[in-house]
């Protein structure tokens, strides 16, 4: 039976160019990035800062170009002229901070109406659609917030307003970049439950961008590890967790303190130097506790240790 997939990246890269007086200077943010995303899936994109998960996040939603790589949507190029403009209605995103998101000069209803109206809805039906949708993320009565403003509710009320505005161009690919990072860990709850509600309730499928594995657990299916740019271990959230194969993904998992313990081993707590990366081999290995030779002579390449798990590092040749 041949597995159909909402989304596959097929090597994308990002280089992005500065300029210092007459020299210009490249870093590569996104390297040879590849991945699918199945129908109701929920894939965790997890690093620290510098790893490139919001890179690939604003490439997946094309608020910014790959340099090279192909990204098709059932089957469907994002670059098919075509396809671009229904893209904004097939694939949305949520923004990290929801305090940024909503313009403190615009109620609530004109928030999520805007869209609407952008797209030809009657003013009546465009009232009417508001309040179902505040309805369906929690916000009752809707008549006590559609003519609020941001000012008045709460930051987990303002996400709740964000996916209310993403829900009514009815996609059917969300993106979500650390969507609960800067809310109480009770409300982050609150809002993970409401994303997994909506999954099974719009058959939605989800890239969750997070630096918390313990929020990667909770919600996806499958987690994808990336450092400095690259995948480096992909595989099922529990096996991933259970299990970890890179060493990377042992060090982030220790990096995360458990309050029983006494003593905590922690990841050195740097973003990795986007000029002193190494220039072959695996780039963790000035990180790696397990590095030898043959991680410095020549770029790695993807381990498959089963159908859905793969890993990027020597160890497992």
């Amino acid at each position: 039976m041949t597995t159909t997939y909402r989304l596959r990246v097929e090597e994308i890269n990002k280089v992005f160019t500065s300029r210092k007086s007459f020299k210009k200077t490249h870093f590569q943010a996104v390297q040879d990035v590849s991945f699918n995303l199945k129908d109701k899936e929920v894939l965790a994109i997890v690093g620290e800062s510098g790893s490139g998960k919001s890179t690939t996040a604003r490439i997946l939603t094309n608020l910014i170009k790959p340099t090279s790589g192909e990204i098709y949507y059932d089957g469907i190029s994002i670059k098919d002229k075509k396809f671009q403009r229904v893209l904004p209605e097939r694939v949305q995103m949520i923004f990290q901070d929801p305090f940024a998101a909503l313009n403190p000069h615009h109620s609530i209803g004109y928030a999520i109406g805007r869209p609407l109206q952008l797209r030809g809805k009657s003013e009546g039906s465009i009232r009417k659609k508001v309040l179902e949708l505040l309805t369906q993320v929690g916000l009752t009565p809707a008549e006590d917030f559609i003519d609020k403003y941001p000012y008045q509710i709460s930051g987990g009320q303002k996400q709740r307003v964000i996916i209310a505005r993403v829900l009514g161009l009815e996609p059917e690919i969300i993106v979500a970049d650390e969507p609960t990072s800067m809310l109480d860990v009770s409300i982050g709850i609150e809002i993970m439950n409401l994303l997994l509600d909506l999954r099974d309730n719009r058959n939605l499928s989800f890239i969750l961008i997070t630096h918390n594995l313990g929020s990667a657990r909770y919600m996806a299916d499958r987690i994808m590890v990336m450092y400095a740019g690259e995948i480096v271990e992909i595989g099922d959230s529990e096996e991933v967790i259970n299990d970890p194969k890179h060493p990377y993904t042992k060090l982030l998992l220790q990096s995360s303190p458990d309050p029983w313990k006494e003593n905590n081993t922690l990841i050195e707590a740097i973003e990795p130097s986007k000029t002193a990366l190494p220039k072959m081999g695996c780039k963790f290995q000035n990180r790696c506790p397990f590095a030898t030779e043959e991680c410095r002579k020549s770029s790695i390449p993807f381990y498959s240790l089963s159908n859905e798990r793969q890993v990027r590092c020597n160890l497992y040749n």
